[in-house]
């Protein structure tokens, strides 16, 4: 079975709007999975996140790098569906139940969304985050520099 890697707005933005100290070692890592036989995946939710703030900033080749990369394999970006919405809604009740909150309660709760489309791939999907507090308690979070092929 491949290995999914979903990956989180941190290194989805560093891969589409390199710093130069980062750029190699993220795209070598990106190849490495990709060797191993991973499978790379580009949430909707998280193209989302990455794509407002480049529009915002004005970062017209970020949102062509983030364009190509999400669109350079069938299956890399995954749509955000009903179910994985519902799911997400689902997730969010039962941490604010449980009294572990992700964020904001009048906020999109991006982290939900995110875990809830991981879950819906089934077992073997693995978030890529710089934030995995508060991913981990709904799915597989690893920081996605200690993510080894």
């Amino acid at each position: 079975m491949r290995r999914l890697i979903f990956l989180d707005s941190t290194p989805l933005g560093i891969l589409s709007h390199p710093k130069p100290e980062q750029s190699s070692a993220i795209t070598n890592w990106v190849i490495a999975l990709e060797t191993a036989g991973c499978r790379i995946v580009v949430p909707a939710i998280i193209y989302y996140e990455v794509r407002r703030e480049f529009l915002r900033a004005g970062l017209t080749r970020s949102l062509r790098r983030l364009e190509a990369f999400a669109h350079a394999e069938p299956g890399r970006y995954l749509s955000l569906t009903d179910g994985a919405l519902d799911h997400a809604a689902t997730l969010w009740a039962d941490a604010r139940r449980r009294g572990r909150p992700t964020g904001d309660p009048k906020g999109l709760d991006i982290d939900v969304i995110l875990a809830s489309q991981a879950l819906s791939l089934g077992t073997g999907a693995i978030v890529a985050t710089s934030n995995v507090k508060h991913l981990q308690q709904f799915c597989d979070a690893t920081h996605w520099t200690e993510i080894q092929p």
